[in-house]
């Protein structure tokens, strides 16, 4: 998920378990507009196309070019969009108020702030999804966020996925000590691919005789 950008080899149950948590968790729905935010080469393309056209709504391609500031907030308005998946950084440009129609935010690729959930929180569905490269779009998806709360919370792992925060050893840590994130499940990618290497020593062993 950091550094030089690296293939990995992802699933077709990873897909459908993924296809699945998108219609539970967000709800899409004939006459709903989802935005096409994303570049084709962001793996949340997946996440706009899974929870849009399955459940019957329409995609909305914009016009070429980045979307931020009043750019983001003309095509959210005049294009009717009622949810999207957008980058906070491009969220937190968009002056306050407006959208009568966007009713559904899902935040996700980078770190979001109080701020923002202060922000758009209280007069629409928002939701934060967070997913590492090696793990198939999303892992993990919050409940609604509500304002005032302090920092969001990555939420619940997505269907046949489970999460674990381990130490060092691979141990679960109590809760409110630190440690690393890891994720199981159906949505977890083969490896990298053509770097068997990395893959070894990247993909782990976890309890239970799961692999991480």
């Amino acid at each position: 998920s950091t550094g030089r950008p690296k293939g990995v080899v992802v699933t077709h149950a990873g897909i459908g378990s993924f296809v699945a948590t998108q219609a539970e968790r967000y709800a899409m729905q004939p006459g709903d507009r989802v935005l096409q935010f994303s570049s084709p080469s962001f793996d949340a393309s997946v996440l706009e196309l899974c929870m849009s056209l399955p459940l019957g709504a329409a995609m909305v391609v914009p016009p070429p070019g980045p979307l931020a500031g009043e750019l983001l907030e003309e095509v959210l308005t005049s294009r009717k969009i009622t949810a999207g998946l957008i980058a906070p950084v491009a969220m937190a440009t968009v002056p306050e108020g407006g959208l009568p129609d966007f009713r559904s935010l899902v935040v996700g690729g980078d770190a979001v702030s109080a701020e923002l959930v202060d922000r758009w929180a209280g007069t629409r569905r928002m939701t934060n999804a967070y997913g590492p490269t090696e793990f198939t779009v999303v892992g993990t998806i919050s409940d609604p966020l509500t304002p005032h709360t302090g920092l969001p919370t990555i939420g619940r792992p997505v269907h046949n996925a489970q999460a674990y925060v381990l130490d060092a050893a691979l141990r679960p840590v109590p809760v409110g000590v630190a440690g690393e994130l890891y994720i199981v499940g159906a949505g977890l990618a083969r490896g990298y691919l053509n770097r068997p290497g990395l893959t070894a020593a990247r993909f782990v062993a976890g309890p239970g005789g799961t692999r991480l």
